[in-house]
C-alpha cells in the first residue's frame, strides 16, 4: 500500500488497499451540511407465497445453523427486517399458506409456520423489524367476490385480528402491516384499516401501501391528508433502484418493500449488491426487503432458488449458503435501523456506487459497489446498459469524521473468468491520513463490493458443512400422526398448490385413522392468481417416472366427494391449473376416472367403482413407462392405461372441487 502526505512518501505493505491524497477521483464524505435520510434496514421476506415451506421441516442441527445466517447478527446475513405473509388458504406463487381464519366463525393462530419463522427471528435478534402482508385472502372476507376490499370493515378485521393474535399467542409486536393488491389498491379500506388498528390500541402499527407501484398511491397520498396520515411507508416492488418526483414530495418513507426476486448465483449476488446501494443512491429508499429469504421450496416451482440462500432438502439435511448472504453482511453488519445515510452519496465516475452511514456518535460505514451490467441483472425491471471500468477514488472524511485514523476493511470480489469468488473477506485495517482532513484511496476493480467502517466487531460466521446434497428418498412414508409438532400444522415435506392440508385429530374415532392429513377449504379463495378448482399438494422428487404410490382416503362430502393422487406432476406454483400428470380420480358417486391432467379434460380411463362418502379406501397408482395402472383395495381397478405425457413430476394428492377430505398411511415407492 503505498501512501502520500505532503511530499513524503512511505512504502506500507497491504492487500488491495492504495492509500493516497493525490491519486484518481476525490469524494467527500461529510456530515456538516447535513444529513440524508434515516436508513430502516434490509430484510427478507417469507411468503408471497409459500417460500419457508420445507425449511420446518429440517432436522437440528441443521435448521437452527440456517436460521443464524439468517438472523443471528455479526453471522451472516444478519438481517434487520423479516416479512411475512398473512396465510390465506390461496395460491400466492410457489404455494397456499394456511388462514388464522379459514371461517369468519374459526380462529386458530397456531396454522403455519411463519408464527415460528418471527419467533426464531426475533430470538436471535430481539430488534428485527416484523411486517406482516396479506397477499390472498379466504373466501368469506371476499363474500362471494374475488375482491377483498369490497366490504372492508371484515377485510380490515381479519387482518387486526391477525396482528392481536401474533402477540396473544407468541408475544410477537408486529410493526408494519402492508396493503397490496395486483389490480388496485383500496383508500377507504387503508383509512379504515388505520381507524381499526387505533381502535384496538394498535397505534404502534405502522401502514405500508400499496405494496405494489409508486402510482397511483403516492399522487392519492399526495392529495388526500387523511390518508397521507393513515401511511406511514410508500411500499413499491422491484423499482429499478428509482423513485418518482411526487413520492419525494410527500415527505414519507420510501422503501423497496419487495425486491431482487432473481436466482442466487453469483449474478443474483451482483444484483443484491447493486441494489443495496442504489436503492438509496438512486431513489432515496431506505430498506429493501428481498424477495424471498429462503429458497425453501422445491427447485422446479416457479422462481427456483429466487432466496437469499439455499434450503430446500430437508430429507438431507444440505443447504448452501449462497453470495446475497454475504453481500447482505456488507450492510447489516456495520449498520443499525435509525442510522442515517450522508448527503454526500453517489456514483463514481467510472461506474458503481457508495453510501455513507453514520450512528451520529462518531462510527462511519462506507459500502461500494462495482457490480457491471452483465453480471448484477435482476430479474426485473429491465436493466439499462451501463459501463463499470477499474478506478481509483480518493475519500475524504470531513465534518465529524475527519478525526478518524483507521477503518476496518470487509472485501468481496465475485470473478467470472476462474471462479475465484471472494465473499466477505476481512482485509488489514486501512490507516487514514489525517493530513488537512482525513483521506484514504481504493483501487476498485470491477465486481466489488467494499465495506469500510469504524464498527469492530464483523464476523463471517461458520458451521461445518452439512451433510452432501441428496434426491428425495425413493422410499417414502407417512402416517400423518402429529406428534405435537409445534413448528408447522402441515405433513413434512408437502407442498400445497392449492387448498390446505392440515393434520386432523378425530377425537370420535379411537381407531387407526384418529390422526389424518384433511384438505379443510371448502370455498374458493381470494386470490391473484388462478387457483386451480380442484387442491392438490405435491412432494418428492421432480424427476420420478416410474413410481407406486398408496395412500388411505376418506370422502365426507356425500354428494360432490372426490380425491386423487397423482404422479408426474409437471407444474405448480401459478400455473397449477394446467399441469399434467397421471391422475386417479374417485368419487362417492360409486365412480373412478384416470385422467391426463388436473383439469379432467384428457380421460385415460373411467368406470364405476362403488366408492362412497365416509368410507375409507386404499388406492395405488403404479406407473412405468408408457402404462399406469391402480388397485383400490388391493384389487386391480384398471390397468394399462396409454399415456405419453409427461415423462416426469411430482407425486400429488387432493380432491374434486374444495371440499373436505381426509388422508393416511401415504407411501411412495420409486422404481426409476
Amino acid at each position: 500500500v503505498r501512501m502520500n502526505i505532503g511530499n513524503q512518501c512511505c512504502l506500507f505493505w497491504g492487500i488491495f488497499l492504495h492509500i493516497s491524497v493525490c491519486l484518481g477521483e476525490d469524494y467527500d464524505l461529510d456530515d456538516k451540511t447535513g444529513l440524508g435520510r434515516s436508513f430502516d434496514g434490509i430484510g427478507g421476506l417469507s411468503g408471497g407465497g409459500a417460500t419457508s415451506r420445507l425449511l420446518v421441516s429440517y432436522a437440528e442441527p441443521y435448521r437452527s445453523q440456517i436460521l443464524d445466517y439468517l438472523f443471528r447478527p455479526k453471522f451472516g446475513a444478519s438481517l434487520q427486517i423479516l416479512k411475512v405473509e398473512i396465510g390465506g388458504d390461496a395460491q400466492t406463487t410457489d404455494g397456499t399458506e394456511p388462514s388464522h381464519m379459514h371461517y369468519e366463525d374459526d380462529e386458530n393462530y397456531f396454522r403455519g409456520y411463519e408464527w415460528w419463522l418471527m419467533r426464531e427471528a426475533k430470538k436471535r435478534n430481539p430488534n428485527i423489524t416484523l411486517i406482516g402482508l396479506p397477499w390472498a385472502f379466504p373466501g368469506w372476507v371476499g363474500n362471494g367476490e374475488n375482491w377483498p376490499y369490497s366490504f372492508p370493515d371484515i377485510t380490515a378485521s381479519y387482518v387486526v385480528l391477525w396482528i392481536l393474535g401474533a402477540k396473544q399467542y407468541h408475544d410477537l409486536d408486529i410493526d408494519y402491516v402492508g396493503i397490496w393488491n395486483e389490480r388496485s389498491f383500496n383508500s377507504k379500506y387503508i383509512k379504515l384499516l388505520r381507524y381499526t388498528l387505533d381502535k384496538r390500541g394498535l397505534e404502534r402499527v405502522k401502514i405500508i401501501a400499496s405494496d405494489n407501484l409508486w402510482e397511483p398511491i403516492t399522487s392519492v397520498v399526495f392529495a388526500d391528508k387523511v390518508l397521507q396520515d393513515a401511511v406511514e411507508i410508500l411500499g413499491v416492488h422491484y423499482p429499478g433502484t428509482n423513485t418518482v418526483p411526487k413520492a419525494l414530495k410527500t415527505g414519507k418513507k420510501l422503501w423497496s418493500s419487495e425486491d431482487y426476486s432473481t436466482f442466487n448465483n453469483n449474478v443474483g449476488g451482483g444484483c443484491w449488491a447493486r441494489i443495496l446501494n442504489q436503492n438509496y443512491v438512486n431513489g432515496k429508499m431506505t430498506a429493501t426487503i428481498s424477495w424471498n429469504l429462503v429458497s425453501s421450496y422445491y427447485d422446479d416451482l416457479p422462481f427456483g432458488r429466487d432466496g437469499l440462500m439455499t434450503a430446500n432438502e430437508p430429507w438431507s439435511g444440505n443447504y448452501v449458503v449462497e453470495s446475497p448472504i454475504w453481500i447482505t453482511a456488507h450492510t447489516t453488519q456495520f449498520t443499525e435501523p435509525g442510522w442515517m445515510y450522508l448527503q454526500t452519496v453517489g456514483h463514481f465516475t467510472h461506474g458503481g456506487s457508495y453510501v455513507a452511514l453514520t450512528d451520529e456518535r462518531g462510527n462511519l460505514t462506507i459500502i461500494t459497489e462495482t457490480m457491471t451490467h452483465d453480471h448484477s441483472v435482476c430479474i426485473r425491471p429491465p436493466l439499462l446498459p451501463y459501463n463499470v471500468t477499474a478506478q481509483n477514488v480518493t475519500f475524504h472524511l470531513k465534518g465529524t469524521f475527519a478525526s478518524i485514523i483507521e477503518l476496518q476493511v470487509w472485501h468481496s470480489k465475485f470473478d467470472f473468468k476462474t471462479n475465484k469468488t471472494v465473499l466477505f473477506q476481512n482485509l488489514r485495517p486501512v490507516k487514514v491520513s489525517i493530513s488537512i482532513y482525513g483521506s484514504f484511496s481504493i483501487e476498485l476493480d470491477v465486481d466489488e463490493v467494499y465495506t469500510f467502517t469504524t464498527v469492530r466487531n464483523g464476523h463471517r460466521g461458520n458451521y461445518p458443512d452439512p451433510p452432501p446434497s441428496a434426491p428425495f428418498p425413493k422410499s417414502y412414508k407417512d402416517d400423518f400422526d402429529f406428534s405435537g409438532n409445534p413448528y408447522f400444522s402441515e405433513a413434512p415435506n408437502f407442498a400445497d398448490q392449492t387448498g390446505v392440508f392440515e393434520y386432523f385429530t378425530n377425537l370420535t374415532d379411537p381407531g387407526p385413522h384418529n390422526s389424518t392429513l384433511r384438505q379443510v377449504v371448502t370455498q374458493r379463495p381470494v386470490t391473484w392468481v388462478a387457483d386451480a378448482d380442484q387442491t392438490i399438494s405435491v412432494i418428492g422428487d421432480y424427476k420420478w417416472h416410474d413410481l407406486m404410490v398408496s395412500c388411505d382416503i376418506y370422502m365426507e362430502d356425500v354428494h360432490t366427494g372426490g380425491v386423487f393422487i397423482a404422479v408426474r406432476v409437471d407444474k405448480g406454483g401459478g400455473v397449477i391449473r394446467s399441469t399434467r400428470g397421471i391422475f386417479f380420480w374417485v368419487y362417492a358417486d360409486g365412480t373412478y376416472k384416470v385422467t391426463n391432467d388436473l383439469r379432467g379434460m384428457t380421460v385415460l380411463a373411467e368406470g364405476l367403482s362403488g366408492t362412497r362418502a365416509r368410507v375409507w379406501y386404499t388406492l395405488t397408482l403404479t406407473v412405468k413407462g408408457n402404462y399406469a395402472s391402480a388397485d383400490l383395495n388391493g384389487y386391480p381397478l384398471w390397468k394399462n392405461a396409454v399415456l405419453w405425457e409427461p415423462r416426469h413430476g411430482w407425486v400429488a394428492i387432493g380432491t374434486s372441487s374444495f371440499e373436505l377430505a381426509q388422508f393416511d398411511n401415504f407411501a411412495i415407492e420409486a422404481l426409476a
